[in-house]
């Protein structure tokens, strides 16, 4: 896609929503009924620009410094009149439009979740930590994104408050509701689980998930062989039923396993009474174990084909899982999902999605962006942060191709994969509005 079609996409998307405003209102009939200086459409357009400067600023840049431009204020009250769903339903369509993979091919997809801290509210009780040993209270939204690795867009997300947070039952719901006929969903270890499994195998997708080695994971429920490295065909029948003839059947633990009424399971009822007759639900995977360096080692579940996928096409597979993780960081550091021009949840949760589909919007410009190659030491890539910045521009209709792309092209920055750097998990803190980025 060239960017004037890309731009063509989302804008036709924000005219499409701001179409059927009544259904994204909190008062439809009188909300946006009247002609403002912010229109519905305008205001979607603002929310989806905005960066890490002050509101204020934000505007300005929004109406071209015009002497007539709306004050802040005007913009706080028309904002806080439009539900989150807007922004989430101009996304969800754009995401849709520009995901170009055939049908017939397998999407190659990650799932993952990253904490957003917000303004400190004793009230939000799903968000609400309260602080411990001399810690300030704070407050935290947890984003479950499903990130298509290959196109490097996010294809889903739902957001929840960090307290009652389930990155299980958000997985589950972005692939039920998923219209990628075929797909492979690779998670790190948080999402071990049968009911994660069984949800992806009713999809007709295919799954890759790394497994904890001790002894509270579903590893050690079964008889693997004692080497460092194997390939195993698990099929289990798994049952909530315990019958003294199903407990001789729970013996084998490669091929029964039981499923206790309190752990979830969406495929089989939750309770089953004496005389009910016994129900099975089938699941097929591999246990495979495979070397990441001289001494450590990763065993992940899969139902992907052995003689397609060997051990060595699963390890490689696995280690693209780490493309969401830096889509994270690009969102919060270069797109700017730390700096928020609201304390109100609900408006949070609009600059959220607004600040996810304009990563999308400078991904999908900059990945068909030609890199000239040169010989170099290193491969290079367009660098992220200039490129989000010409995309805003461009948003902005201040910038136009083919200048659009030359600036994109020119500045670069190489690829270094066997890079490793110790990670800094210092607790970052909220961006209140006297430190925003002027």
């Amino acid at each position: 896609m060239k960017p004037k079609h890309i731009k063509d996409v989302l804008l036709s998307e924000i005219r499409a929503v701001a179409a059927k405003s009544e259904e994204f209102c909190y008062d439809p009939q009188r909300d946006f009924t009247r002609k403002r200086k912010l229109s519905f459409e305008s205001l979607l357009k603002s929310l989806i620009g905005m960066g890490s400067k002050s509101l204020t600023n934000e505007m300005i840049d929004f109406f071209q410094a015009s002497s007539d431009m709306p004050s802040a204020s005007a913009f706080v009250q028309k904002r806080a009149k439009i539900k989150p769903e807007a922004l989430k339903s101009v996304f969800d369509g754009f995401t849709q439009k520009i995901l170009t993979t055939p049908s017939d091919e397998m999407r190659i997809l990650a799932v993952d979740g990253s904490d957003i801290q917000i303004p400190t509210n004793p009230q939000d009780e799903s968000s609400y930590f309260p602080g411990a040993n001399g810690q300030k209270p704070y407050n935290l939204l947890h984003l479950n994104a499903l990130y298509s690795l290959e196109q490097h867009i996010y294809v889903d997300t739902i957001i929840q408050g960090r307290l009652d947070g389930n990155e299980h039952a958000a997985l589950q719901a972005m692939v039920d509701h998923s219209n990628i006929p075929k797909a492979l969903v690779i998670a790190d270890r948080g999402y071990e689980s049968y009911n994660n499994m069984a949800h992806i195998q009713e999809k007709g997708w295919s799954f890759l998930i790394r497994i904890k080695d001790g002894k509270t994971g579903i590893k050690e429920g079964l008889v693997l062989p004692n080497e460092d490295e194997f390939d195993v065909d698990i099929s289990l029948k798994l049952t909530r039923k315990q019958t003294n003839e199903i407990k001789e059947l729970l013996k084998d633990k490669n091929h029964y396993r039981f499923i206790a009424s309190t752990t979830p399971f969406d495929y089989l009822p939750q309770k089953s009474r004496k005389y009910d007759p016994v129900r099975f639900y089938e699941l097929s995977f591999r246990v495979v174990r495979f070397r990441i360096t001289p001494d450590t080692f990763e065993t992940v579940l899969t139902n992907l084909d052995a003689d397609s996928y060997p051990p060595e096409e699963v390890k490689k597979l696995y280690a693209l899982r780490w493309g969401i993780e830096t889509s994270f960081r690009d969102l919060k550091y270069t797109v700017g999902m730390r700096d928020f021009h609201s304390k109100k949840v609900m408006c949070i949760y609009q600059e959220i999605y607004a600040h996810m589909i304009m990563y999308n919007f400078s991904e999908m410009i900059t990945s068909h962006v030609v890199i000239a190659k040169k010989q170099r030491k290193h491969t290079y890539k367009a660098n992220f942060s200039v490129a989000v910045h010409m995309c805003r521009l461009f948003f902005y209709d201040r910038s136009s191709p083919p200048d659009l792309e030359t600036i994109i092209a020119r500045n670069l920055i190489p690829i270094r994969p066997e890079r490793h750097c110790t990670r800094n998990l210092t607790v970052k803190i909220f961006h209140g509005f006297l430190y925003r980025v002027a």
